[in-house]
């Protein structure tokens, strides 16, 4: 049996919204595996989580460019929020986004590349800001989107300066019909895609372990309620459909309207444009998600150096 500590029993609570001692007995029928956990208690109706993502605890920023048909996104992480307010990170980032853009997604490809304006490559340049900034800092992820024919279209919130924030999204959509219809649409999907952040663009590219772990969950809640096994599996259908509405793109309402789906959504302008529209590609970056900071105990500390 694995010792449920209070740490452990935070970070339930932190994650599933259920009280101190419903996360307690959780842990514990589930050997204190915390996924478990929160599915354990989604099933008695103490957690609605349906996904997950450690909390955010990394600072830095997200930078996109886009133009035309191509866009990137990068994300750049350092130890303080202070220093997103720094115009040489701020343009350092920037630049890197503009190296992802003509690079590709590859980390490895886009630190050996050549730095803007310098004869450095991109890590030298970065190991350079370590210095020159006295923070750590670390490009963690990128990503490149194309297509053929159509428009990329990119939004950042909580902007800091242009093409630089802490949420930045890229849409690509891939259409023969007019490009400023298109990146109007566009615009409004990624806009979208802050809000709601969906897990995929189709059911069809819904992670298959997410669809059966929420299978999984909604069975134990149908059993628990007492309904008759002949049964259960209909429901468990009829609110997956509710789950796709909460987490696939084309599925979720569009909050531009807040009545058609996203799917109805894009068919009307497919219809005006007379073109068919298909959401290509979608990549959302929030500074920070899934990365856990350590906590410290000040006080803790300073007696420590003091004894």
């Amino acid at each position: 049996m694995a010792a449920i500590t209070a740490g452990l029993v935070k970070e339930l609570r932190i994650k599933s919204g259920a009280g101190m001692m419903d996360c307690k007995k959780a842990l514990t029928e589930t050997d204190g595996d915390v996924d478990a956990a929160i599915d354990w208690l989604r099933t008695k109706g103490l957690a609605t989580a349906a996904k997950k993502s450690g909390r955010v605890a990394a600072e830095g920023l997200v930078a996109v460019v886009s133009s035309g048909a191509s866009g990137a996104v990068v994300e750049v992480n350092a130890e303080t929020d202070f220093v997103g307010r720094n115009e040489d990170f701020q343009s350092l980032v920037t630049n890197i986004a503009q190296v992802a853009a003509d690079t590709g997604s590859d980390i490895d490809a886009i630190k050996a590349a050549n730095y803007p304006g310098s004869s450095n490559t991109v890590e030298e340049k970065l190991t350079s800001a370590i210095s020159t900034i006295g923070e750590n800092m670390n490009l963690r992820r990128a990503e490149r989107l194309s297509v053929e024919s159509g428009i990329v279209a990119s939004y950042v919130h909580n902007s800091v300066a242009d093409g630089l924030g802490k949420i930045g999204i890229l849409v690509a959509l891939e259409s023969a019909g007019d490009s400023a219809a298109l990146a109007v649409l566009g615009k409004q999907i990624a806009m979208h895609v802050a809000a709601t952040s969906p897990q995929s663009i189709s059911v069809n590219d819904l992670d298959p372990a997410a669809v059966e772990r929420e299978r999984a969950v909604l069975s134990q809640q149908a059993r628990e309620s007492g309904k008759p096994e002949e049964i259960i599996g209909k429901m468990v259908e009829g609110r997956l459909s509710k789950f796709y509405k909460d987490v696939v793109l084309l599925e979720q309402t569009f909050v531009v309207d807040g009545e058609n789906s996203v799917k109805a959504a894009i068919d009307l302008v497919a219809k005006e444009i007379g073109s068919p529209i298909e959401v290509a590609g979608m990549v959302r970056y929030s500074v920070g998600e899934g990365i856990e900071k350590e906590e410290t105990d000040f006080a803790a500390e300073v007696a420590a150096a003091v004894s």
